[in-house]
């Protein structure tokens, strides 16, 4: 298991993101993206990003990894770390910080460079599943 009440074994994470950035299919862009993340039942979930010859329809690794997680019982995402081709740290986009609020919440923690952050400062006042049922 990778953690236990109060602590992440964030190498491990990041291993796991870099194994699957080595499965990425990006020969448009040349940069490969691996993503990992820790489900509250202690699964960890990957993805990749995967290119498309249309660009605009390529799918960014982080929408992989939430894939993964439903196809295998769903839950909530409670770390998150993802790397680009070196297996550095990078911190997902825009459209990918959406899709992460939606299945880890505020709360999640991602490992980024300036250190373990909580979504909310990631994205701060994120639309959410909450607004729509006001």
């Amino acid at each position: 298991m990778i953690s236990d009440a109060t602590t992440v074994d964030w190498d491990r994470l990041r291993e796991e993101a870099r194994a699957a950035m080595c499965r990425a299919y990006a020969p448009y862009s040349g940069y490969p993206v691996g993503v990992a993340a820790l489900v509250d039942d202690g699964r960890i979930v990957t993805g990749c990003n995967v290119e498309n010859a249309s660009y605009g329809l390529g799918l960014c690794a982080e929408c992989g990894l939430v894939s993964q997680l439903q196809n295998s019982g769903g839950g909530r995402l409670t770390h998150f770390t993802c790397v680009d081709g070196r297996g550095e740290i990078l911190v997902p986009c825009g459209r990918c910080r959406q899709l992460l609020y939606e299945f880890g919440g505020p709360d999640l923690l991602l490992e980024t460079p300036a250190g373990i952050l909580p979504l909310s400062q990631m994205l701060p006042q994120a639309f959410g599943p909450d607004h729509l049922t006001k």
